[in-house]
């Protein structure tokens, strides 16, 4: 009976208005390297290889890796290549002493239940994950014994997109050593024949750029790069490398006509960029956060990116702009033009903004919607004139109208289509799902700012992306009798720089040409095109088997099809939001596609033993810690999962550490101690009203929490009874029945009646806390609270204690991912803090959104109390008061 290495490949599509991009980062040994030669620890890479063919736009790439071990023992090798989020993974393979095992596209589901299956017999795993901006991590790992040979091969297919006039390609070359043969071969063809293309790298030295090879002629064009080892070296004798960087290919394609119509083998795609039309003018509403939460470099980089702005807005263009923080607040009552003196204004205005408060989103959003639809009912603002909201924001909504599903309905109804609304979400302590759904049925789209020193370019670049409108309401439309399963062909906005992409299938098999009709609102007057293609004429594009990889349109027809599927699916629901799926996963299983709907399965014999590896899609995770503390329902599970539970989610990684505290009723624990603002947090436990028989220890959590700030003079203290607060010598008190919301000196706090409590302290962090209430005649539980940290970035370095020493920058690498006790959840080993620890894939709740059911969140379980991920251990943070005895 054969043994096999199983490696599942979990992706997800993540639509973006971006360029493409790959990282070539190649193998790393598990051991410490030597840095010598070109055998690093025994293991040699000979050959490493970049094969893109771009046809018509779409890139088919192929990224081919050869290795031998040459050391006298086997070793454990790591393939890792960074991906584009927007490719298609179609095939991975390994070629092992000339044996290959090739890769097999399953639905996810039946991937999954495969794998776990696998796992249970004794089989480890791996991950994919989110490394960059744009990127998802592939990485897998394989045994080699002595004088093997072995060959990845990685293919993944993509569109590239049109921005700026050009198409982009960005290569993040980092090979990590020095390699025999280093090869980038891009072949790019165009039927209509390419007007420019430039290759350029960042590590590129005066040497090396002799060694970028690039030259176009009509309809081809190439570019290579192979540079020797002593053209790799840093120096004349170093081993380490100089291929550090970004390769960057752009070009564009000779325009004689706004369209471009292909067809081959049955499929059409039409490419269409209409050039030199007049600008419309645009009307802006810029709906910008400014709660606490936006302090320092987020509200320092928005100014600095919209001051910016104020100076590229064209004179015919109408602005406004629109605060929010718990309230909103407007620059003007109406949109302005453009002036000389209103810019100066506006200038001023964007200088003074100063963040504070809770996060409204809904009445910010509603008040930008209301003064646009004004603006056209009242006639301020041209009737030929683009409109578009613009909303950045950082966080949750968490006053006002805050129900997600509730503010996603009111927002589409009060826009009824009418302007496209982009949402732009800074940082990661956010509900990006929110707000990419949001912005996709209101015919727009999210795009996130990631906070860094360049956060302001990615602001201006987003809006320059959308700055120039050259038609609106394009309608794209092709013989009915002739063509089905036809992709998007209608869109808001033109914009300038991009293009629109329609693909379809052909049902005529006697057609000999097809007709395009495009209509379009322009600047000055209504606009029609009129595109015709030959099937004969466009069909000699497969004469080129040099550049044309099999029918590529079909391709391109799959791929569009299926990201515009997805894109559906993430507004849809019930019924529709089926069909959407299964369509979708049955072209995915069709083209041979790694979508979020399938996975990849390659098998291969390993020895006497059998493993697996799982490559899982990253997930959105937002940068707030949890604490939280809940009875465990069914008891068979309270003597494993004991209370309160943590949860420490890492943004770096996509990913999160999870651990329980196991006290007596009645400790009181300090979770966050900043000595630098004065804020402590501490909660007392608490136990059910007895123990049940089936435990083997009480199930505990908190039944007080109490908040204090000594700059401030505050302490808040909450039981599941009441809430009661202390500013200096006043003291209040409310009950859980009460609705409040509560402004003084600096100080907010909001009570949502039998729901949870905000208290949010100037620019500082915020806090939630949740109560759940169980019946109150339960034989067992009790009621409790939860706590939520927002923000906790405001606080300073100096801040300590068992939730709060991970509110900065934590690093953990997990390792030998290897069946554990139970089948479904795996171990492995962390190495955290100079420490190596036994932890469990698990999933601990989150109710921050359900606070009846709550949402899964998975992450790390570190056993025995944190023990080796906190500092010291778990008794150090018991102490004596709720609040700080020295202020008592």
């Amino acid at each position: 009976m054969e043994n096999h290495l199983v490696f599942f490949i979990f992706l997800a599509l993540i639509p973006a208005f971006e360029t493409s991009d790959f990282l070539i980062t190649q193998f790393r040994n598990i051991k410490k390297r030597s840095a010598h030669d070109v055998i690093v620890n025994g293991i040699e890479i000979y050959s490493m290889k970049i094969d893109s063919k771009v046809t018509s736009r779409f890139a088919h790439n192929v990224i081919t890796s050869r290795i031998v071990n040459r050391a006298n023992v086997s070793k454990e090798v790591f393939f890792d290549v960074e991906l584009p989020k927007t490719a298609f993974i179609t095939n991975f393979s390994m070629t092992i002493d000339g044996v290959t095992y090739p890769g097999h596209i399953k639905e996810k589901e039946v991937a999954k239940k495969q794998y776990e299956t696998a796992v249970s017999r004794g089989q480890t795993a791996g991950l994919v994950k989110a490394s960059g901006r744009k990127t998802e991590k592939f990485t897998v790992s394989v045994n080699i014994a002595a004088a093997s040979k072995v060959t990845f091969e990685l293919i993944y297919e993509e569109l590239l997109k049109r921005s700026f006039g050009k198409y982009e390609m960005l290569i993040k070359v980092k090979p990590k050593q020095l390699v025999n043969n280093f090869e980038i071969q891009v072949n790019i063809f165009e039927p209509h024949g390419i007007s420019e293309l430039e290759a350029q790298g960042t590590f590129i030295t005066n040497d090396l750029s002799q060694v970028v090879k690039k030259s176009f002629s009509g309809k081809k064009g190439h570019v290579s790069f192979k540079p020797t080892i002593d053209q790799q070296r840093t120096c004349a004798n170093c081993s380490s490398s100089l291929l550090d960087g970004d390769f960057t290919i752009k070009y564009d394609v000779k325009r004689d006509h706004p369209g471009d119509l292909q067809i081959v083998n049955g499929y059409f795609v039409h490419f269409f960029a209409p050039t030199n039309l007049p600008y419309f003018p645009k009307n802006v509403v810029f709906v910008i956060d400014i709660s606490g939460s936006m302090s320092g470099i987020g509200i320092q980089q928005t100014k600095e990116a919209l001051l910016k702005i104020l100076e590229d807005i064209k004179e015919d263009d109408y602005f406004n702009f629109i605060l929010f923080s718990s309230d909103v607040y407007i620059w003007k009552d109406r949109l302005v033009k453009a002036t000389d003196d209103n810019l100066k204004e506006a200038k001023n205005f964007v200088q003074g903004m100063h963040t504070k408060d809770m996060t409204n989103i809904h009445s910010g959003l509603m008040k930008g919607i209301e003064m646009l639809n004004t603006a056209y009912e009242t006639n301020s603002v041209p009737q030929r004139s683009a409109s578009i909201i613009i909303m950045l924001t950082d966080g949750h909504p968490n006053v006002g109208v805050s129900d997600p599903q509730q503010i996603q309905m009111n927002v589409k109804k009060a826009i009824q289509g009418r302007y496209p609304l982009y949402n732009l979400g800074f940082g990661y302590g956010l509900d990006y799902s929110f707000l990419e759904k949001m912005a996709l049925e209101n015919k727009g789209l999210a795009r996130r700012i990631y906070p860094d020193s360049d956060s302001a370019i990615q602001m201006e670049g987003f809006y320059d992306e959308v700055s120039n409108p050259l038609l609106k309401e394009v309608e794209l439309s092709y013989p009915e009798n002739a063509i089905s399963d036809l992709t998007q062909n209608n869109f808001k906005h033109y914009y300038d720089g991009t293009e629109i992409v329609v693909a379809g299938r052909i049902t005529d098999n006697d057609l000999n040409s097809l007709t395009a009709d495009v209509k379009a609102q322009g600047a000055k007057n209504d606009m029609t095109f009129t595109e015709q293609a030959d099937v004969e004429e466009t069909a000699k594009a497969l004469q080129e088997q040099e550049y044309i990889f099999g029918d590529y349109i079909e391709r391109l027809w799959a791929y569009l099809t299926i990201q515009q599927l997805l894109d559906k699916r993430t507004v849809a629901q019930g019924e529709e939001r089926e069909n959407l799926t299964a369509e979708a996963l049955k072209l995915s299983l069709k083209y041979n596609f790694v979508t979020p709907l399938t996975s990849m399965v390659v098998t291969k014999p390993e020895d006497n033993e059998d493993k697996a590896a799982v490559a899982d899609k990253p997930i959105e995770v937002p940068t707030h810690s949890y604490l939280y503390s809940h009875p465990a329902v069914p008891s068979l599970y309270t003597s494993v999962d004991g209370d309160p539970h943590f949860i420490i989610s890492v943004p770096q990684k996509e990913d999160a550490i999870c651990f329980n505290i196991n006290e007596e009723t009645g400790a009181v624990l300090n979770l966050i101690n900043d000595p630098v603002t004065g804020i402590r947090v501490s909660g007392q436990l608490i136990g059910d009203k007895r123990v049940s028989s089936d435990a083997k220890i009480q199930n505990t959590y908190f039944g007080k929490l109490g908040i204090e700030n000594k700059q401030m003079e505050l302490k808040l203290e909450v039981t599941p009874e009441k809430i009661t607060l202390q500013t200096g010598r006043e003291k209040t008190v409310f009950t859980w029945l009460d609705t409040v919301t509560l402004r003084q000196e600096g100080i907010t706090v909001i009570i949502n009646r039998k729901q949870n409590l905000v208290l949010s302290m100037g620019d500082g962090a915020s806090f939630v806390i949740v109560l759940h209430q169980v019946w109150k005649k339960h034989p067992l539980h009790q009621d409790f609270l939860g706590l939520y940290t927002l923000d906790s970035h405001k606080l300073s370095e100096r801040t300590h204690g068992l939730l709060g020493q991970f509110f900065h920058h934590i690093d953990f690498s997990i390792l030998e991912v290897h069946p554990g006790s139970d089948p479904k959840k795996p171990d492995a080993t962390m190495i955290v803090k100079n420490n190596k620890l036994t932890v469990t894939r698990g999933w601990q709740k989150d109710y921050s959104k359900d606070p009846e059911h709550g949402t899964d969140i998975p992450c790390w379980f570190v056993h025995n109390n944190g023990e080796g991920l906190i500092d010291g251990v778990h008794t150090d943070y018991i102490v004596s008061n709720i609040f700080d005895p020295v202020i008592n």
